[in-house]
């Protein structure tokens, strides 16, 4: 042994084969026998390919036992051996996942079968690689009499009853199938499918039933449901299936079928009831291959279902016969896959994001990872009820998912992984940006800021909100000015905007000095503003136009409404408990009161009296829906008139609208009203509603 051997932290050649067998045979009876995956099937086929190169290097370290020699899994021992007649061997995976890689299948093809550039290109069926567990479905005449996972390829799992329950698989055959019939296929699950299954089982966990879970994705769903030993149990999973091969079938010499062409043996499955994708197709020549790899592709995520990647098979059944195989692979197919995504890697950190909204989103820091054809370092966790539900933790190894433009997302943890004392996460009960409180609701899952005038995460939310026509409205104050203003940290908070100048705005971009001037008049023009429209302005969570014009009516002051007790708020029509503490937290913050304080001291006032006595509210509990221009009054001005009379005003028309005022030019929401059956009424009528 050498000096630098001694040193070296590279293992063997022998070391390493042996360590990687133990690894592939480990997670192939994860994810084959128990449906149990740890890791995604990108890390698999890595660790896969790395024992490829080092046997194909160090041929002395191929032995019997290695993966790379056999298809994987084993019959669970409460399943019945199936010996399959036909064995269901696997197909080469090609690694090139850019469309080049079809064109390097092709280049293979027409070496083997000796072609020379000016002869005619080959056909191939192009299909979907769906990830799902493969199945054989043996007919004899014409009757279904055994369903068998792949299992190690020359012996699978009987799991006949199960797949009974599934709709798509026909029980019998036409009269015109053979006596003797195997359809090979997979047996998958729809996301939608899937997504409810999963709300099902986290119901179930949330009512305290035992031994319940969620399942990874809609493939370990899948096989979980396929491996069920009660078939009744199966039978509620919803599962589906697609045919794309046969195994044993009765001969022509005694009366079979004979095909030439693999398209013409799917098509042939399609008439005898079998499900076949539809994007099947045949290609020919490598530029048809990489424009399918590039249609599917481009449309992968809008499938109903998931797939790794696309399969090309040479369509003459002939050259299939005249390539043969090589070990355990067919040399006239291919598995082209796509960039994986789901891959492996570290939580470095969990940081708490604030949207433009106040909403707290807890984000897991990654160490950078390729997935999805980008490199991803950042993966929501969406809220703290779902990070306690996957239990992600600081120094976790996670699988890792990103689906086309979908924010990344940790799918799951590998807690064999997890190092000592890796501590629960818990969201924080302070805004991150600006210490303001961070309050969940009853009945919501999401934390929010509650300094909506103060933070910093929020500041362009606030200011558009506030400028908006309904609230105190500075015409003129849009998203493009508020985005300059704030990231060039002009205006930090809403006082800010009255401090601004001429000089200050004119100097922005694209901001000529007209523009600047019409800016700082309107500004001027909003300080005079009314109660209602300020308290609105404000942003408080559930205070919208209705409920500051009731907060304004019943307390007359804004200083009575910002030191109003919770009790005090519930007096308030139509306020309450969840829109009074939403109050109260608001202004229990000092950020808050200061920025009011501040927005009068820069001079924006109102009218302000007396709680004023209760008007009688003679449409009290009913509610409007507006539609059409009406003779004298504005749309704003009549929803203003009906709701001072205790009315709601709704935008939509349903059965439990009470009126429908209509004008001219009234749209679908009158042809609704009268299709169910709600009354109708014009301006007249609805101001005589009013006086009644």
């Amino acid at each position: 042994m050498s000096t630098s051997d001694l040193f070296s932290s590279e293992p063997a050649p022998a070391e390493r084969a042996a360590e990687l067998r133990e690894q592939l045979n480990h997670h192939a009876h994860l994810y084959y026998t128990l449906d149990a995956p740890e890791i995604p099937d990108a890390e698999y086929d890595r660790l896969f390919r790395e024992l490829q190169a080092l046997e194909a290097a160090n041929p002395e370290l191929l032995t019997p036992d290695s993966p790379t020699q056999r298809v994987g899994g084993r019959v669970l021992d409460a399943f019945t051996p199936v010996r399959h007649a036909v064995p269901m061997l696997s197909i080469n995976t090609e690694t090139d996942t850019e469309p080049s890689g079809a064109r390097q299948f092709d280049t293979r093809v027409r070496r083997a079968l000796g072609l020379a550039e000016a002869d005619p290109p080959v056909a191939y069926v192009a299909e979907l690689k769906f990830d799902g567990l493969a199945m054989s479905l043996r007919y004899e005449n014409r009757v279904l009499v055994q369903a068998a996972t792949r299992g190690d390829g020359e012996v699978g799992e009987d799991v006949t009853n199960n797949i009974r329950t599934i709709g798509q698989i026909p029980l019998r055959l036409p009269s015109d199938a053979p006596p003797v019939l195997e359809v090979r296929g997979e047996i998958y699950m729809r996301r939608d499918d899937f997504d409810a299954l999963n709300e099902k089982q986290r119901a179930k966990i949330a009512a305290g039933a035992k031994g319940e879970k969620t399942f990874v994705n809609p493939r370990n769903a899948a096989a979980g449901a396929v491996r069920q030993l009660d078939s009744g149990i199966a039978a509620q999973r919803p599962l589906s299936f697609f045919a794309y091969g046969l195994g044993e079938i009765t001969p022509p010499e005694q009366g079979g079928p004979a095909f030439d062409t693999h398209y013409a043996l799917l098509m042939q499955l399609k008439a005898w009831g079998f499900p076949v994708a539809e994007q099947t197709a045949v290609a020919t020549g490598a530029d048809e291959l990489v424009a399918f790899h590039q249609r599917i592709g481009a449309s992968r995520d809008q499938l109903p279902y998931d797939i790794d990647g696309v399969v090309y098979k040479v369509n003459s059944l002939a050259l299939q016969r005249r390539l043969g195989f090589v070990t355990r692979e067919p040399r006239w197919a291919v598995a082209h896959k796509y960039p994986a995504q789901e891959q492996l890697t570290t939580v470095l950190a969990i940081d708490v994001q604030v949207g433009r909204t106040g909403k707290l989103t807890p984000v897991a820091k990654l160490a950078p990872v390729f997935v999805g054809n980008v490199t991803v370092t950042n993966a929501t966790l969406h809220n703290e009820d779902e990070a306690r539900r996957k239990d992600v933790r600081v120094g976790d190894t996670v699988i890792v998912r990103r689906a086309g433009d979908v924010i990344p997302e940790v799918v799951a943890v590998l807690p064999e992984k997890r190092p000592e004392g890796a501590e629960v996460f818990t969201m924080p009960r302070q805004c991150p940006v600006c210490g303001s409180d961070a309050v969940r609701e009853d009945g919501e899952v999401d934390y929010r800021c509650t300094g909506g005038l103060f933070c910093g995460a929020q500041r362009k939310e606030a200011i558009l909100h506030f400028a908006h026509r309904r609230a105190v409205e500075v015409e003129g104050l849009g998203d493009k000015l508020v985005e300059q203003l704030v990231d060039s940290g002009v205006v930090k908070t809403l006082p800010d905007l009255y401090r601004l100048g001429f000089t200050a705005l004119a100097s922005l971009d694209r901001m000529a000095d007209k523009s600047a001037q019409n800016i700082v008049a309107a500004l001027e023009k909003s300080k005079q503003t009314t109660l209602p429209r300020f308290l609105f302005g404000l942003g408080i969570r559930h205070v919208g136009e209705a409920t500051a014009k009731d907060l304004a009516r019943h307390f007359g002051q804004i200083d009575r409404i910002m030191d109003a007790t919770v009790e005090q708020l519930l007096e308030v029509n139509d306020v309450g408990p969840v829109v009074a503490q939403s109050i109260r937290t608001f202004f229990d913050q000092p950020h808050n009161r200061e920025v009011v304080e501040q927005l009068r001291a820069c001079g924006v006032t109102w009218e302000e009296g007396e709680p004023a006595a209760q008007a009688p509210r003679p449409l009290a509990g009913k509610t409007f829906v507006l539609t059409g221009t009406f003779p004298t009054l504005s749309r704003d001005a009549a929803k203003d008139l009906l709701e001072a009379a205790g009315a709601k005003v709704a935008g939509s028309v349903s059965k439990k609208t009470d009126y429908v005022v209509a004008g001219a030019e009234a749209g679908s929401k009158l042809e609704k009203a009268q299709s169910l059956g709600v009354a109708v009424i014009d301006e007249a009528a609805m101001l005589a509603l009013l006086q009644a």
